[in-house]
């Protein structure tokens, strides 16, 4: 194996399929992080530090659910408000199987970066508390219902593409489950 060229899935973003959102992608989830940590020591502007925080955290938000998701894993949600009832329904999009090939590298970055962003506002809220910084805790929060709202979407996401790729190669395949289902929908109309 070449030492300069990593191994294919490994944590390199050389490796990525779509190298610009992948580093986009992370810039965003780093950036909000950095700011919240750091911004007290360069400044002792609370109201800067909030504002510069929650314009990273929503364009992170935006930006992972319109832009990143699609390109580097194939999937994308968004919510749906009846307006007749005012019932609202999360739709969960994934691209076609066969059309789009998930390259590892870009799938692990993806994943590691969507469940641990939380992990990190989750400690960071508990050291709000211990330390009696109660000030920080409504950016925490924020923080955490756009992650986490993220992080949940983006999984249901998931597995409703592996729902459906399943159920589809069943209907779709030459495989004798995919013959059953086809002969019982055909019967079930064919006998009206």
């Amino acid at each position: 194996m070449d030492q300069g060229q990593p191994a294919a899935g490994s944590l390199s973003w050389r490796l990525s399929s779509h190298p610009i959102t992948l580093l986009t992608f992370l810039g965003f989830r780093v950036s909000s992080l950095l700011v919240y940590l750091f911004g007290l020591l360069f400044t002792n502007n609370l109201v800067m530090i909030f504002i510069i925080t929650i314009l990273l955290l929503a364009a992170d938000f935006y930006y992972l659910k319109n832009i990143a998701g699609r390109r580097l894993v194939g999937l994308r949600w968004w919510n749906e408000v009846d307006p007749s009832t005012g019932d609202s329904h999360w739709v969960f999009e994934s691209s076609e199987p066969g059309t789009k090939v998930i390259n590892p590298t870009d799938s692990r970055f993806f994943w590691i970066a969507i469940y641990a962003q939380p992990l990190f506002w989750i400690a960071l809220a508990l050291v709000a508390v211990l330390s009696f910084k109660f000030i920080w805790l409504p950016l925490v929060a924020i923080a955490l219902v756009l992650t986490i709202t993220n992080s949940l979407a983006f999984s249901r996401c998931d597995k409703f593409s592996q729902a459906s790729n399943i159920a589809g190669s069943a209907f779709s395949g030459g495989n004798l489950a995919g013959s059953i289902a086809t002969n019982m929908v055909g019967r079930f109309f064919s006998s009206r």
